[in-house]
């Protein structure tokens, strides 16, 4: 399993206090606190991690209180087969109410990156994996486009959104992204409405790394520094992926964190922050 970036990454102080504002007092309709949980990279290559993390946070969350962040085709060598078994998986845990993410195409990025920022993303924020950092509007529109027919046709409804490999979006990915019919986006610090570019929310996403000791120990490090910003959002966000299971630390970090903020979120889904239907994408 290849990571995104360690755990969050610094706040603009300008920006600081509107992301993690209470909640309270603003109304009913703003006084619940919602925690959104995504399983990333949900695909054969996984399927036994993506079983675990399944029964893992079915200790704390609803199945259809989950997002699974789904790749039709990871690194080029592990395709969905419409009638498999994992298809068929695939489709039962969409029929039991989770909501199926469109995660890149092949979560693999084969770009040469031309700026600096770029090559630093690319190298420092994930391992090989920003598939839509570096691809120009055409390139990602097609593979938007073709990885959420694979998945459209498994499960046999639309797809709740797209989040891109890592969390990474150049700036031909988010051209393509807005003409698409997606209803939501993420990234590490927002979701939104890709069509309207409306921000639903805005909050850091909490996330681990597996990739080395040192990974390990700064993004568990991360998560206890984190944790109290979260508990004070109106939107925690929480994201896992295969590699933590083969590291009982982060696994045990993830109960700690979903434990605790379950008492102050209730598990929502990403469509409770949106309702608005949107329109196919267009190749």
């Amino acid at each position: 399993m290849r990571e995104n970036m360690v755990g969050w990454s610094a706040i603009a102080p300008e920006t600081a206090a509107p992301l993690f504002a209470p909640s309270t007092q603003r109304g009913a309709s703003m006084a619940v606190k919602r925690m959104l949980l995504a399983v990333h990279d949900v695909s054969p290559r996984f399927d036994s991690e993506v079983g675990r993390l399944r029964d893992h946070l079915g200790r704390h969350v609803s199945a259809d209180r989950l997002a699974l962040l789904v790749v039709p085709n990871h690194w080029g060598d592990a395709p969905i087969v419409a009638g498999s078994d994992f298809a068929t998986r695939l489709r039962s845990w969409s029929d039991a109410g989770a909501e199926i993410f469109v995660h890149g195409y092949h979560h693999q990025d084969s770009t040469l990156h031309g700026t600096r920022l770029a090559r630093f993303q690319a190298a420092c924020m994930t391992a090989g994996e920003g598939e839509f950092l570096g691809v120009d509007r055409i390139t990602a529109s097609a593979l938007m486009t073709r990885g959420q027919r694979v998945i459209e046709d498994i499960i046999g409804r639309r797809a709740a959104g797209f989040i891109a490999p890592a969390w990474l979006y150049g700036p031909g990915a988010l051209e393509a992204l807005a003409e698409c019919g997606f209803g939501l986006a993420e990234d590490h610090w927002k979701v939104w409405r890709p069509g309207s570019q409306q921000v639903l929310t805005r909050s850091p996403v909490l996330t681990w790394a597996s990739r080395s000791r040192g990974r390990i120990a700064s993004s568990l490090l991360a998560a206890r520094l984190l944790l109290p910003v979260l508990r004070r959002s109106r939107v925690a966000r929480i994201g896992v992926h295969p590699g933590d299971t083969r590291v009982p630390e982060i696994m045990a970090s993830i109960d700690r964190a979903l434990g605790r903020l379950s008492r102050t979120h209730e598990a929502a889904r990403y469509t409770d922050l949106a309702s608005q239907e949107v329109g196919a994408c267009a190749s």
